[in-house]
Protein backbone atom coordinates (compact mmCIF):
# COMPACT_ATOMS: atom_id res chain seq x y z
CA UNK A 1 0.00 0.00 0.00
CA UNK A 2 2.54 2.45 1.06
CA UNK A 3 4.61 1.50 -2.08
CA UNK A 4 1.65 2.43 -4.32
CA UNK A 5 0.91 5.31 -2.66
CA UNK A 6 5.11 6.36 -3.61
CA UNK A 7 4.54 5.29 -7.47
CA UNK A 8 1.04 7.52 -7.34
CA UNK A 9 3.20 10.07 -5.43
CA UNK A 10 5.75 10.22 -7.85
CA UNK A 11 3.91 10.21 -10.73
CA UNK A 12 1.22 13.19 -9.26
CA UNK A 13 4.65 15.01 -8.59
CA UNK A 14 5.90 14.09 -12.52
CA UNK A 15 2.66 15.43 -14.18
CA UNK A 16 2.68 18.75 -12.00
CA UNK A 17 5.88 19.51 -13.85
CA UNK A 18 4.77 18.84 -17.02
CA UNK A 19 1.78 19.97 -16.92
CA UNK A 20 3.09 23.20 -15.70
CA UNK A 21 5.57 23.46 -18.93
CA UNK A 22 2.91 22.56 -21.48
CA UNK A 23 -0.67 23.50 -19.81
CA UNK A 24 -2.77 20.23 -18.89
CA UNK A 25 -3.76 18.21 -21.34
CA UNK A 26 -5.34 15.43 -19.28
CA UNK A 27 -6.91 15.78 -16.02
CA UNK A 28 -6.23 13.01 -12.92
CA UNK A 29 -9.79 11.84 -11.55
CA UNK A 30 -9.30 11.03 -7.98
CA UNK A 31 -12.38 8.60 -8.18
CA UNK A 32 -14.95 7.57 -5.39
CA UNK A 33 -12.23 5.71 -3.47
CA UNK A 34 -8.50 4.75 -3.51
CA UNK A 35 -9.17 1.59 -1.61
CA UNK A 36 -7.77 -1.06 -3.86
CA UNK A 37 -10.24 -3.73 -2.54
CA UNK A 38 -13.22 -1.91 -2.62
CA UNK A 39 -12.58 -1.65 -6.46
CA UNK A 40 -14.07 -5.13 -7.84
CA UNK A 41 -16.97 -4.83 -5.98
CA UNK A 42 -18.01 -1.28 -6.90
CA UNK A 43 -17.27 -2.18 -10.36
CA UNK A 44 -19.96 -5.26 -10.29
CA UNK A 45 -22.37 -3.12 -8.12
CA UNK A 46 -21.99 0.51 -10.31
CA UNK A 47 -21.94 -2.13 -13.82
CA UNK A 48 -25.48 -3.43 -12.17
CA UNK A 49 -27.21 -0.78 -11.69
CA UNK A 50 -26.10 0.69 -14.97
CA UNK A 51 -27.48 -2.41 -17.06
CA UNK A 52 -30.53 -1.80 -15.16
CA UNK A 53 -30.95 1.81 -16.05
CA UNK A 54 -30.13 1.35 -19.84
CA UNK A 55 -32.71 -2.10 -19.38
CA UNK A 56 -35.62 -0.08 -17.66
CA UNK A 57 -35.37 2.88 -19.45
CA UNK A 58 -35.34 1.46 -22.91
CA UNK A 59 -38.26 -0.69 -22.28
CA UNK A 60 -39.97 1.97 -21.04
CA UNK A 61 -39.44 3.78 -24.64
CA UNK A 62 -40.01 0.58 -26.65
CA UNK A 63 -43.59 -0.30 -24.91
CA UNK A 64 -44.94 3.37 -24.82
CA UNK A 65 -44.30 2.91 -28.70
CA UNK A 66 -45.54 -0.17 -28.85
CA UNK A 67 -49.03 -0.21 -27.55
CA UNK A 68 -51.63 2.27 -28.70
CA UNK A 69 -53.09 2.75 -25.00
CA UNK A 70 -49.73 4.89 -23.89
CA UNK A 71 -50.04 7.51 -27.31
CA UNK A 72 -50.83 10.47 -24.89
CA UNK A 73 -49.26 13.02 -24.01
CA UNK A 74 -48.30 11.98 -20.28
CA UNK A 75 -46.16 9.27 -21.66
CA UNK A 76 -44.89 10.93 -24.49
CA UNK A 77 -43.27 12.99 -21.92
CA UNK A 78 -42.14 9.86 -19.96
CA UNK A 79 -40.63 8.47 -23.29
CA UNK A 80 -38.21 11.53 -23.58
CA UNK A 81 -37.61 11.14 -19.70
CA UNK A 82 -36.72 7.84 -19.86
CA UNK A 83 -34.26 8.84 -23.02
CA UNK A 84 -32.99 11.64 -20.95
CA UNK A 85 -31.94 9.33 -17.91
CA UNK A 86 -30.14 6.99 -20.32
CA UNK A 87 -28.18 9.77 -21.99
CA UNK A 88 -27.85 10.93 -18.35
CA UNK A 89 -26.18 7.91 -17.21
CA UNK A 90 -24.21 7.04 -20.06
CA UNK A 91 -22.15 10.08 -19.48
CA UNK A 92 -20.38 9.17 -16.19
CA UNK A 93 -20.93 4.97 -16.19
CA UNK A 94 -18.86 4.00 -18.95
CA UNK A 95 -16.04 5.90 -17.67
CA UNK A 96 -16.68 5.18 -13.88
CA UNK A 97 -16.63 1.54 -15.14
CA UNK A 98 -13.19 1.43 -16.91
CA UNK A 99 -11.81 3.87 -13.68
CA UNK A 100 -12.61 1.13 -11.73
CA UNK A 101 -10.46 -1.56 -13.34
CA UNK A 102 -7.49 0.93 -14.06
CA UNK A 103 -4.63 2.64 -11.94
CA UNK A 104 -4.31 5.18 -14.10
CA UNK A 105 -7.93 7.38 -14.00
CA UNK A 106 -7.53 9.95 -15.93
CA UNK A 107 -9.58 11.38 -18.79
CA UNK A 108 -8.02 13.79 -21.66
CA UNK A 109 -8.88 18.07 -21.49
CA UNK A 110 -11.10 16.92 -24.82
CA UNK A 111 -12.86 14.01 -22.83
CA UNK A 112 -13.44 16.17 -19.93
CA UNK A 113 -14.55 19.61 -21.26
CA UNK A 114 -16.87 16.69 -23.48
CA UNK A 115 -18.25 15.49 -20.43
CA UNK A 116 -18.72 18.15 -18.18
CA UNK A 117 -20.69 20.21 -21.78
CA UNK A 118 -23.40 16.42 -21.96
CA UNK A 119 -23.93 16.22 -17.94
CA UNK A 120 -24.82 20.14 -17.78
CA UNK A 121 -27.26 19.42 -20.97
CA UNK A 122 -29.04 17.03 -19.43
CA UNK A 123 -29.28 17.86 -15.91
CA UNK A 124 -31.09 21.24 -17.12
CA UNK A 125 -32.92 19.48 -19.64
CA UNK A 126 -34.46 16.46 -17.31
CA UNK A 127 -35.29 20.06 -14.73
CA UNK A 128 -37.17 21.64 -17.45
CA UNK A 129 -38.69 18.49 -18.76
CA UNK A 130 -39.94 17.93 -15.79
CA UNK A 131 -41.24 21.36 -15.28
CA UNK A 132 -43.27 20.45 -18.70
CA UNK A 133 -44.40 17.18 -17.05
CA UNK A 134 -46.31 18.99 -14.41
CA UNK A 135 -48.18 21.47 -16.20
CA UNK A 136 -49.49 18.75 -18.26
CA UNK A 137 -51.01 16.78 -15.46
CA UNK A 138 -52.41 20.44 -14.28
CA UNK A 139 -54.08 21.05 -17.62
CA UNK A 140 -55.17 16.95 -17.24
CA UNK A 141 -56.55 16.80 -13.94
CA UNK A 142 -57.72 20.69 -13.43
CA UNK A 143 -59.43 21.03 -17.66
CA UNK A 144 -60.26 17.79 -18.16
CA UNK A 145 -62.52 18.91 -20.71
CA UNK A 146 -59.78 21.33 -22.55
CA UNK A 147 -57.35 18.84 -22.33
CA UNK A 148 -57.02 17.30 -26.09
CA UNK A 149 -57.61 20.71 -27.12
CA UNK A 150 -54.63 22.83 -25.13
CA UNK A 151 -52.14 19.56 -24.78
CA UNK A 152 -52.17 18.72 -28.80
CA UNK A 153 -49.23 17.01 -30.45
CA UNK A 154 -47.66 19.68 -31.85
CA UNK A 155 -47.42 21.74 -28.17
CA UNK A 156 -46.04 18.25 -26.99
CA UNK A 157 -43.42 18.36 -29.62
CA UNK A 158 -42.66 22.16 -28.53
CA UNK A 159 -42.55 21.56 -24.94
CA UNK A 160 -40.29 18.57 -25.45
CA UNK A 161 -37.80 20.63 -27.74
CA UNK A 162 -37.74 24.07 -25.62
CA UNK A 163 -36.60 21.15 -22.79
CA UNK A 164 -33.72 20.13 -24.87
CA UNK A 165 -33.19 23.83 -26.17
CA UNK A 166 -33.00 25.41 -22.84
CA UNK A 167 -30.62 22.68 -21.91
CA UNK A 168 -28.50 23.21 -24.78
CA UNK A 169 -28.02 26.86 -24.33
CA UNK A 170 -27.54 26.55 -20.95
CA UNK A 171 -24.79 24.26 -21.52
CA UNK A 172 -23.13 26.17 -24.35
CA UNK A 173 -22.85 29.25 -22.20
CA UNK A 174 -20.98 27.47 -19.52
CA UNK A 175 -17.95 25.13 -21.92
CA UNK A 176 -17.57 28.44 -23.88
CA UNK A 177 -16.48 29.94 -21.05
CA UNK A 178 -14.73 27.13 -19.55
CA UNK A 179 -12.71 26.61 -22.75
CA UNK A 180 -11.67 30.46 -22.78
CA UNK A 181 -9.93 29.45 -19.20
CA UNK A 182 -6.06 28.43 -18.97
CA UNK A 183 -5.13 25.07 -17.33
CA UNK A 184 -1.40 25.41 -16.47
CA UNK A 185 -1.72 22.66 -13.52
CA UNK A 186 -2.53 21.30 -10.86
CA UNK A 187 -4.87 18.66 -12.90
CA UNK A 188 -6.14 16.34 -10.23
CA UNK A 189 -10.18 16.46 -9.80
CA UNK A 190 -11.22 15.45 -6.73
CA UNK A 191 -14.37 13.44 -8.64
CA UNK A 192 -15.40 10.53 -10.43
CA UNK A 193 -16.55 12.99 -13.17
CA UNK A 194 -15.50 16.05 -14.90
CA UNK A 195 -18.04 18.63 -13.59
CA UNK A 196 -17.48 22.51 -14.04
CA UNK A 197 -17.09 23.46 -10.52
CA UNK A 198 -14.02 21.69 -9.76
CA UNK A 199 -12.61 22.29 -13.41
CA UNK A 200 -13.02 25.74 -12.27
CA UNK A 201 -11.08 25.57 -8.95
CA UNK A 202 -8.17 23.87 -11.17
CA UNK A 203 -7.90 27.19 -13.98
CA UNK A 204 -4.93 29.42 -13.93
CA UNK A 205 -7.40 32.15 -15.03
CA UNK A 206 -9.82 34.35 -13.22
CA UNK A 207 -12.81 32.36 -13.27
CA UNK A 208 -15.55 34.54 -11.23
CA UNK A 209 -17.49 35.51 -14.14
CA UNK A 210 -17.76 31.84 -14.81
CA UNK A 211 -19.30 31.32 -10.90
CA UNK A 212 -21.03 34.34 -11.66
CA UNK A 213 -22.95 32.71 -14.86
CA UNK A 214 -22.77 28.85 -13.43
CA UNK A 215 -24.97 30.60 -9.92
CA UNK A 216 -27.16 32.46 -12.72
CA UNK A 217 -28.16 29.77 -14.92
CA UNK A 218 -28.56 27.21 -12.22
CA UNK A 219 -30.60 29.76 -10.03
CA UNK A 220 -32.87 30.50 -13.00
CA UNK A 221 -33.90 27.27 -14.14
CA UNK A 222 -34.09 25.46 -11.19
CA UNK A 223 -36.46 28.73 -9.77
CA UNK A 224 -38.34 28.76 -13.15
CA UNK A 225 -38.95 24.77 -12.74
CA UNK A 226 -39.86 24.90 -9.33
CA UNK A 227 -42.32 27.43 -9.57
CA UNK A 228 -44.05 25.72 -12.33
CA UNK A 229 -44.01 22.55 -10.56
CA UNK A 230 -45.35 24.26 -7.40
CA UNK A 231 -47.91 26.01 -9.01
CA UNK A 232 -49.07 23.29 -10.63
CA UNK A 233 -49.35 20.72 -7.48
CA UNK A 234 -51.56 23.59 -5.93
CA UNK A 235 -54.05 23.60 -8.63
CA UNK A 236 -53.82 19.85 -8.62
CA UNK A 237 -54.98 19.73 -5.10
CA UNK A 238 -57.53 22.73 -5.51
CA UNK A 239 -59.52 20.42 -8.92
CA UNK A 240 -59.22 17.15 -6.51
CA UNK A 241 -60.80 18.86 -3.34
CA UNK A 242 -63.52 20.47 -6.37
CA UNK A 243 -64.83 17.01 -7.28
CA UNK A 244 -67.94 15.65 -5.42
CA UNK A 245 -68.21 12.34 -6.75
CA UNK A 246 -66.26 9.62 -4.66
CA UNK A 247 -65.89 7.88 -7.62
CA UNK A 248 -64.38 10.97 -9.84
CA UNK A 249 -62.23 11.45 -6.99
CA UNK A 250 -60.78 8.16 -7.04
CA UNK A 251 -59.98 8.10 -10.43
CA UNK A 252 -58.54 11.55 -10.63
CA UNK A 253 -55.85 10.48 -7.78
CA UNK A 254 -54.76 7.81 -9.36
CA UNK A 255 -54.50 9.60 -12.26
CA UNK A 256 -53.07 12.41 -10.32
CA UNK A 257 -50.57 10.25 -8.56
CA UNK A 258 -48.18 9.77 -11.86
CA UNK A 259 -47.39 13.14 -11.28
CA UNK A 260 -45.42 12.66 -7.51
CA UNK A 261 -44.13 9.26 -9.02
CA UNK A 262 -42.07 10.68 -12.41
CA UNK A 263 -41.99 14.77 -10.94
CA UNK A 264 -39.57 15.11 -9.01
CA UNK A 265 -36.99 18.01 -8.12
CA UNK A 266 -33.94 17.87 -10.24
CA UNK A 267 -31.04 17.79 -8.10
CA UNK A 268 -28.51 20.69 -8.76
CA UNK A 269 -24.75 20.24 -8.22
CA UNK A 270 -22.79 22.56 -5.64
CA UNK A 271 -19.22 22.50 -4.01
CA UNK A 272 -20.53 20.78 -0.94
CA UNK A 273 -22.45 17.93 -1.94
CA UNK A 274 -20.48 14.77 -1.30
CA UNK A 275 -19.20 11.97 -3.78
CA UNK A 276 -22.06 9.68 -2.53
CA UNK A 277 -24.77 12.03 -3.12
CA UNK A 278 -24.04 12.87 -6.81
CA UNK A 279 -23.26 8.97 -7.44
CA UNK A 280 -27.08 8.80 -6.11
CA UNK A 281 -28.35 11.95 -8.45
CA UNK A 282 -26.70 10.88 -11.88
CA UNK A 283 -26.71 6.94 -11.88
CA UNK A 284 -29.48 5.55 -9.41
CA UNK A 285 -32.08 8.03 -9.62
CA UNK A 286 -32.32 7.36 -13.59
CA UNK A 287 -31.93 3.59 -12.61
CA UNK A 288 -35.08 4.05 -10.55
CA UNK A 289 -37.44 5.90 -12.22
CA UNK A 290 -38.67 3.22 -14.72
CA UNK A 291 -39.21 0.82 -11.88
CA UNK A 292 -41.23 3.63 -10.17
CA UNK A 293 -43.36 3.43 -13.22
CA UNK A 294 -43.82 0.13 -14.07
CA UNK A 295 -44.72 -0.32 -10.03
CA UNK A 296 -46.96 1.87 -9.36
CA UNK A 297 -48.18 2.83 -12.92
CA UNK A 298 -51.49 0.49 -13.53
CA UNK A 299 -51.48 1.66 -17.53
CA UNK A 300 -47.72 0.96 -17.76
CA UNK A 301 -48.66 -2.72 -15.62
CA UNK A 302 -51.98 -3.50 -18.10
CA UNK A 303 -49.74 -2.21 -21.48
CA UNK A 304 -46.96 -4.58 -20.43
CA UNK A 305 -49.44 -7.49 -20.06
CA UNK A 306 -50.99 -6.89 -23.22
CA UNK A 307 -47.65 -7.00 -24.92
CA UNK A 308 -46.54 -9.99 -23.39
CA UNK A 309 -50.44 -11.46 -24.10
CA UNK A 310 -50.20 -10.53 -27.59
CA UNK A 311 -46.98 -12.69 -27.86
Amino acid sequence: MIKRACRLMSYVNLNAWQVGIIGVKEFLLVGLTENPNLQLPLFLLFALIYCITLVGNWGMIVLIRLSVRLHTPMYFFLSNLSFCDICYSTVFAPKMLVNFLSEHKSSTFSGCVLQSFFFVVYVATEGILLSMMAYDRYVAIANPLLYTVIMTQRVCIQMVLVSYLGGLINSLTHTIGLLKLHFCGPNIVSHYFCDIPPLLRLSCSDFHTNEKLLLSFSGVIAMFTFIIIMVSYVHIIIAIQRIRSAEGRHKTLLYGSATFSYIQPSSQYSLEQEKVSAVFYTLVIPMLNPLIYSLRNKDVKDAAKGQYCGR
